[in-house]
């Protein structure tokens, strides 16, 4: 009898094939191709903890609020006096008030308002529930900005998530400098905070001599020039607008060869700013960005379709890093370092030689029992296992996961969880000769019999793996993902691929009829 091919091993044959093609670059760490990235543990890092100064967010959301008042009231004509930003809200007075409906009407569409009204006089604050959910957003938009931002600088597979009430854990592979953690330092830490707002054109004359308080009595804050701290602007409290209402954010030369920022704004935004330079011709405007002005040109004409620019003696990369902070949206509230750990890449090649050494011992161990007990089919489940490794290798490698420490210790479980699928099917093909199944009964009904068992084990396995990165962070989602994939490929290798290897090998099985050196035990034993 002829060996025959079947479709289980050219599906095996070719899961080998896809597992270590794939698989190699991360074995060879060579230019070319997709490896998987190391964790934080495994090839060291910067490990940090930041604290959010939430406080920050419900004062820039009043900010934001006055100038939506601002806005409103002008584009309707509704004439308003003394508009003034106070620590705890917004106040001014209506001066008509047959307007005072389409005011209300106006107010009554933002949520969490707080709104006290004497005799025209509105005080506008918002509610502790607000308050709470401003402080909760600012967090969770906090770790969303910081983690784009890293992304779209190409850091390697950042770990950024919330810790606490109020914190957030970064965790970066492959910072090894101090340079290169400066550099990340400055990009987590900068608000990214764009206003363009209007210079005082009655008291500019004034800026040097006016103090902060004289200032702000006027509804007017001194900011300081970005290319010189002695040079200084006085312009309205009140934005005209801010980048909440940005698009995007590019690098581009100016006729000088010099780096400028273009960014462009939202619908909303061009609106607000078409208007405003059209009622302000011959007046300046400030682009302002984390509290210090880049330019204040004059406004010579209307400028529609939402666009300008932020020239303020870049270099490139600094020009660069502040357009990915522009896009990446910015901080509602500041954060904070307070902790800070780095991992050197020693620590992280001793984790990595522990691990392999586990690794290897327990697939030499395997391979050693499987071989003793199990003969020539010890063998074959043998291959499975390789085959089982390099597909893990190759998946993780494919859609670029990081392999952490709690990944390595993964796959060295799921060594032994696909161990015991083969275990499972060779005992129940033992049983079936024990009681006097023919050779190809004794091994199709042996894994027909060993199927519901090796699917319970591996079903409800999957299920916990899936609960741990659905609920957990950071290493405990690289070992759920390392999990998982062990688990699906054991089942490919245990189930379909042992199985067309024994059909492939059935005819010389049948021929031999030593079911001593093929399944380790004695015909009729």
């Amino acid at each position: 009898m002829k060996s025959r091919l079947n479709y289980r091993l050219i599906i095996f044959f070719v899961a080998i094939i896809f597992g270590v093609g794939l698989s190699m670059p991360s074995f060879l760490q060579s230019e070319k191709g997709s490896k998987i990235s190391l964790g934080l543990d495994l090839q060291g890092g910067l490990y940090m903890l930041l604290g959010v100064k939430t406080d920050e967010a419900i004062k820039s959301r009043i900010k934001s609020l006055a100038s939506s008042i601002k806005f409103f009231t002008d584009d309707e004509d509704i004439i308003i006096d003394s508009l003034k930003i106070e620590p705890d809200g917004v106040s001014f007075t209506l001066l008509d008030k047959d307007e005072k409906a389409k005011l209300d009407e106006m107010l009554k569409k933002i949520e969490g308002l707080q709104i006290s009204e004497n005799a025209l006089e509105y005080k506008i604050g918002f509610t502790d529930i607000e308050k709470q959910n401003i402080k909760d957003f600012a967090i969770k938009q906090a770790v969303d900005t910081i983690r784009n931002r890293l992304d779209q600088f190409g850091l390697s597979e950042p770990n950024v998530a919330k810790q606490g009430v109020d914190k957030i854990l970064v965790e970066l592979p492959g910072i090894k400098t101090p340079e290169q953690e400066q550099h990340v330092r400055n990009l987590i830490s900068k608000a990214a905070h764009l206003q363009l707002m209007a210079i005082d054109e009655k008291r500019k004359d004034q800026t040097y001599t006016l103090s902060k308080e004289e200032a702000a009595s006027y509804g007017d804050l001194i900011l300081p020039d970005s290319r010189d701290a002695r040079v200084k602007h006085l312009v309205k409290e009140i934005p005209v607008l801010d980048g909440s209402m940005l698009l995007d954010a590019r690098v581009a030369f100016d006729q000088g060869n010099q780096p400028i920022i273009n960014f462009t704004l939202n619908s909303e935004g061009a609106k607000i700013f078409g208007d405003f330079t059209a009622k302000n011709v011959g007046n300046h405007l400030a682009v302002v960005l984390d509290g210090k002005v880049y330019s204040a040109p004059v406004i010579r004409e209307r400028i529609g379709g939402g666009s300008g620019q932020i020239s303020g003696g870049f270099s490139i990369e600094e020009a660069h890093n502040v357009a990915i902070a522009l896009r990446s949206g910015a901080l509602l509230a500041p954060v904070v370092l307070l902790e800070k750990r780095s991992v050197g890449p020693s620590l992280g090649a001793d984790s990595i030689k522990a691990s392999l050494i586990a690794l290897i011992s327990g697939f030499l161990l395997v391979f050693a029992f499987m071989i003793f007990y199990y003969g020539y089919a010890g063998i074959i489940s043998n291959i499975a296992l390789i085959a089982n490794l390099f597909i893990i290798i190759a998946v993780m490698a494919l859609f670029g996961a990081t392999l952490t420490l709690p990944g390595m210790a993964g796959i060295v479980l799921t060594v032994g969880m696909a161990v015991d699928a083969n275990v499972i099917i060779n005992e129940r093909i033992r049983e079936l000769f024990r009681e006097g199944a023919s050779i190809p009964r004794a091994v199709e009904n042996g894994y027909k019999n060993a199927m519901s068992a090796i699917l319970d084990a591996n079903i409800t396995t999957l299920i916990v793996a899936i609960i741990l990165y659905a609920y957990g962070t950071g290493p405990i989602k690289g070992f759920a993902i390392t999990i998982s994939i062990g688990i699906l490929a054991s089942m490919l290798t245990a189930i379909l691929g042992t199985h067309g290897i024994y059909q492939y090998l059935l005819p010389k099985i049948e021929k031999s009829k030593n079911l001593r050196v093929w399944f380790g035990i004695r015909q009729g034993g």
